[in-house]
């Protein structure tokens, strides 16, 4: 009887990780495929293409994380919260950091075109 319901308690979360791996490749196959054979062009892809990612964020916190099958979910939503906003923070920073340095390390004939374009001078 007990090995029953051993092998019942495994089989519940081993079900949700294959279906949550299953869902995760899915998505994956499916982005690399309208990225492969350019089915989406412009913003609309952009677009499509961070859908996909939502999706697939979700499901990863669904079934991998157990974000909502906690007995105290709140703290758990907190800290992945400040997660975001530390990850947040750091891409930003990250990409401010880097067009500073290519604004910074340009040539002056490269800074008068990049005044032009972009400033109006």
């Amino acid at each position: 009887m007990n090995a029953d319901k051993s092998r019942a308690a495994i089989a519940g979360p081993l079900q949700a990780y294959i279906t949550g791996f299953i869902l995760s490749i899915a998505l994956t196959l499916l982005a690399y495929s309208l990225t492969v054979h350019h089915v989406v062009a412009g913003n609309a892809f952009i677009l499509v293409i961070a859908s996909l990612a939502m999706i697939q964020l979700a499901i990863q916190l669904l079934f991998f994380l157990h974000l909502s099958q906690e007995s105290r979910p709140r703290w758990r939503l907190l800290v992945f919260g400040f997660m975001v906003m530390v990850v947040a923070i750091l891409v930003y920073g990250s990409v401010w950091i880097m067009n500073n340095l290519n604004y910074n390390m340009m040539t002056p004939s490269q800074l008068k075109t990049f005044m032009h374009q972009n400033e109006g001078l």
